[in-house]
């Protein structure tokens, strides 16, 4: 079954994006809508997940396990694609169990969830922490919470093309970088392998610099054999993950031409427009903002 889900290529649409802080600036800005390719598969998860199913399928795998929180948009669209394409899923939660809209999802997708307290979680980087679960699921696939790390972010390299397919109908030539949100940077290491230096990525952190973020992108690139990586990595965490302040709040709610969410896409527009207002990108710039998804995950602030 697992065969199938490799099957499905989505094919985001890169679309202009008009704001009236980017017109007084002068700056052009489109938005790859990732969170536009499914209603359920949505946003940057699925292509994180590729290559990992990829493995999974060449391992002879009968399913696949993973990890995230009672809101994760991970485990929402993995088990959304057994769902879908008939594999059975299994999720390893933090905390204790509690009912989510996202946790009522998992369920009625048909995700097995097992929950691991947070001490239990903490330890998920531990060595052997995979052998009892698979010991306890010997024919599942084990990814990496996010669907992280290299095989991850080879997936996400897809997104360099399909938007250089489309600038013609921007009327486009060229562009002059990236803009998107990082939780665990994977997604913006795909983009940097993908680019090898002709544009720049700029990543707004949605958790706080100290989080090794940085580090986990140079890993990925390193291994991956880049050797002068570009991008950027800004601090756009507002304090902390999923912090949310009035400011936010109001800004997301004023952008009524793109749904956004708190944890990554509003705050990294919203650092965007900082930026833009301070003048800091020459009128006539244009940017491409990739829009990784997670509106599912805005039922836990409503």
């Amino acid at each position: 079954m697992l065969r199938c889900a490799l099957d499905w290529q989505p094919q985001p649409l890169l679309e202009p994006l008009r704001l009236d802080w980017l017109t007084r600036a002068g700056v052009e800005l489109a938005v790859l809508r990732l969170d536009r390719i499914d209603s359920l598969i949505s946003g940057n998860k699925w292509f994180k997940l590729i290559h990992h199913l990829r493995a999974a399928h060449e391992a002879g795998a009968e399913g696949v396990m993973s990890l995230g929180g009672a809101y994760s948009n991970h485990l929402h669209a993995l088990a959304a694609a057994g769902k879908r394409f008939g594999f059975p899923t299994v999720g390893l939660l933090r905390g204790h169990p509690v009912e989510t809209p996202t946790v009522l999802d998992l369920q009625a997708f048909g995700m097995a969830l097992h929950w691991l307290g947070y001490a239990g979680y903490r330890e998920r980087h531990a060595p052997g922490f995979w052998d009892d679960w698979c010991a306890r699921y010997p024919h599942f696939y084990p990814v990496p919470e996010g669907g992280s790390g290299l095989s991850g972010a080879q997936g996400c390299k897809a997104w360099v093309t399909r938007a250089r397919e489309q600038l013609a109908t921007l009327g486009w030539r060229d562009y002059h970088g990236w803009w998107l949100a990082c939780g665990t940077g994977t997604s913006l290491a795909g983009l940097v392998l993908a680019e090898a230096g002709a544009h720049p990525v700029y990543g707004v952190l949605a958790v706080p610099p100290d989080h090794g973020v940085a580090q986990q992108v140079d890993g990925m690139v390193k291994t991956a054999g880049l050797a002068q990586p570009c991008y950027e990595l800004l601090d756009g965490s507002r304090g902390g993950f999923a912090r949310v302040d009035a400011d936010l709040t109001a800004f997301i709610q004023g952008t009524g031409e793109i749904e956004l969410e708190p944890l990554y896409t509003g705050k990294a527009l919203l650092l965007l427009k900082a930026r833009v207002d301070a003048g800091q990108f020459a009128a006539g710039t244009r940017l491409i903002f990739v829009h990784t998804g997670g509106l599912q995950g805005r039922r836990g602030f409503e």
